[in-house]
């Protein structure tokens, strides 16, 4: 199981916590959660088959890739308005 991502941002005068981690082997699932004063607001699961190619399902480099990647995406749509 990989480490995950945090990170901490301002948009529109609102502090969010976004996390993304990996739930491991036994539940093969990415997870991001946006956070505000501590209430999750979005929670997006997405499978590994749904990310990996097919074979990599066991690559520890390909996950922190594909976690990474979600993480990234989740700011990227936090940031431009249109996540919430």
């Amino acid at each position: 199981m990989e480490k995950g991502y945090n990170s901490d941002i301002s948009y529109q005068g609102d502090n969010f916590h976004i996390q993304t981690e990996d739930w491991g082997m036994s539940n093969p699932v990415l997870v991001s959660r946006v956070f505000q004063n501590g209430a999750v607001l979005k929670s997006l699961k997405v499978p590994y088959n749904k990310v990996l190619p097919k074979g990599y399902m066991d690559n520890s480099q390909a996950i922190r890739v594909a976690m990474k990647t979600q993480h990234q995406q989740i700011l990227d749509l936090l940031l431009s308005g249109q996540l919430l």
